[in-house]
């Protein structure tokens, strides 16, 4: 006899109670950035290996070990998606969009991949919402998209919520200072972790996000970029806090906040909770002005954001389970046809209805009522007569049948 399956590991089922709050976070989010222009994109779960590379850097983490990345039956290596902004960018590139009117707003929702530990809210198939502008090098870009994920989260009532904010500068602006970060590491090799000795070469500033005590020691007293910024730069960044500042939305300047990937340049932030303890993170992004030419586009520079779902989860206040449907109907055997015949009625008219489907008894089908959350039951006594029952406070009241809609309504 075969053993019980299960999931594999840092993977997981989405219940039906999960699956509701999910919808919540979904539906928030799509009035939110339709309510801001943005439009809906869908790109596919798996892309060439090279597309990851090439746009999240070869030197992260997650091209060297995370990356779910396999040969198709054709011998072309094949990556399930880590992260969505390099699919988008791809996209765009493709299918000519910077042909339309610029910025071009986008945003996603879907299942990523990376090979990491699972701990509480990481999993290595995970969720997340990104949105996306692309085509504009707007300071007033930089700050919408601040904006927008600061009004989501809030929006969906979570607390504690702290926003860290920096700017990387350009990538002419930030040679000379990886020169002297280099130089800095370098000068303090014997006390940092192998892995970020290895990295000094081809990204130097990933050391900041080490997880080595004795690299975060050191880091602490290393140069920041933003200290560095050429005046082109901290103009940007400058009109950036502005325009949040006049928003209202409350920061933190964090020089050491760099993000995990290779194409950020300027505006980088990152969003984290009290709720969720040490890996604080709800999500965050930043400008990648140089990421669309680099896939083989026209320059297009571009500010975007990737969210959680698992995170934000974790972050929810809790809340009781919102019932399926609001009118139950209980019937005996003979009168099941028209039951059934008046919840497919009320459904049409946008009513949510359900009716035993399991031969239950009217005593049973009061209490289903009632695990179903029930506001209404409508009894079907066998003559054909109905009654009205409220489920909160037990009266009743007589209903011809083909006035129900009519009365529920």
């Amino acid at each position: 006899m075969a053993g019980q399956y299960q999931a594999p590991r840092g993977t997981f089922d989405v219940l039906p109670e999960e699956s509701a709050r999910r919808a919540r976070i979904y539906v928030a989010a799509a009035d939110l950035l339709a309510r801001a222009g943005y439009e809906r994109i869908e790109t596919p779960v798996f892309e060439d290996t090279e597309l990851f590379e090439r746009s999240v850097g070869e030197s992260t983490d997650i091209v060297r070990k995370e990356m779910f990345t396999f040969e198709d039956h054709g011998g072309r290596s094949i990556t399930l998606r880590p992260e969505a902004t390099a699919g988008i960018c791809r996209a765009y590139v493709e299918h000519g969009m910077h042909k339309l009117a610029q910025p071009v707003k986008l945003w996603a929702w879907g299942p990523f991949f990376r090979y990491e530990a699972p701990q509480a809210g990481r999993f290595r198939q995970f969720h997340q919402i990104d949105a996306e502008a692309v085509g504009t090098d707007s300071p007033l870009v930089d700050a919408e998209q601040v904006i927008l994920l600061d009004d989501l989260l809030r929006g969906l009532g979570i607390e504690g919520i702290r926003l860290r904010l920096s700017s990387l500068g350009t990538a002419d602006s930030r040679a000379a200072y990886r020169e002297e970060l280099k130089a800095y590491l370098r000068a303090n090799e014997s006390e940092i972790s192998g892995d970020v000795r290895e990295r000094i070469d081809a990204n130097p500033m990933r050391a900041f996000d080490a997880d080595d005590e004795s690299t975060r020691a050191v880091m602490a007293e290393a140069p920041r970029m933003i200290d560095r910024l050429s005046d082109e730069d901290a103009s940007h960044f400058a009109e950036v806090r502005g325009h949040l500042d006049r928003a209202g939305v409350e920061y933190e300047l964090d020089g050491t906040l760099v993000r995990g990937l290779d194409y950020y340049t300027r505006t980088v932030f990152e969003f984290e909770s009290d709720r969720l303890g040490a890996q604080a993170a709800l999500g965050g992004g930043g400008r990648y002005d140089g990421l669309v030419a680099e896939l083989g586009g026209p320059e297009a520079p571009a500010c975007g954001w990737a969210a959680g779902i698992e995170r934000i989860l974790l972050a929810l206040p809790d809340a009781e389970r919102e019932p399926v449907v609001s009118v139950f109907i209980a019937a005996p055997d003979e009168q099941r046809d028209r039951a059934l015949a008046l919840a497919v009625e009320l459904r049409r008219a946008g009513i949510g209805a359900d009716l035993d489907l399991a031969t239950r008894s009217i005593k049973g089908q009061m209490k289903q009522a009632d695990r179903v959350g029930a506001a209404t039951t409508v009894i079907v006594d066998a003559d054909g007569s109905a009654r009205l029952r409220d489920m909160s406070s037990g009266e009743q009241r007589p209903v011809e049948l083909d006035r129900v809609a009519e009365e529920l309504a």
